[in-house]
């Protein structure tokens, strides 16, 4: 499912226009990036968790050339199912 895809689900399932919809994702979509980018936590009862783990230095192998590199640490997203996901 694509973006679009989503926004015309929405739009039918809520009454909304495409317009409105694509308004309410987009404004969906960066209060979840706001809020991870500040290191919260999303939770979405019934849906899942969205969260930020850090990634520590790592030695890793480039494995074209079999060079051994490092890895910075960095953090990432991850997200966790909940239990209604998928039913």
């Amino acid at each position: 499912m694509t973006k679009t895809d989503l926004i015309n689900e929405i739009a039918a399932k809520a009454g909304l226009t495409k317009v409105q919809a694509k308004a309410a994702l987009d404004a969906t979509l960066e209060s979840i990036s706001q809020a991870l980018a500040n290191d919260d936590k999303v939770q979405l009862i019934g849906f899942g968790t969205f969260g930020v783990v850090e990634k520590p230095a790592r030695t890793g192998r480039n494995p074209r050339t079999k060079e051994t590199i490092e890895i910075p640490a960095r953090k990432v997203v991850k997200f966790k199912a909940g239990a209604g996901l998928g039913k």
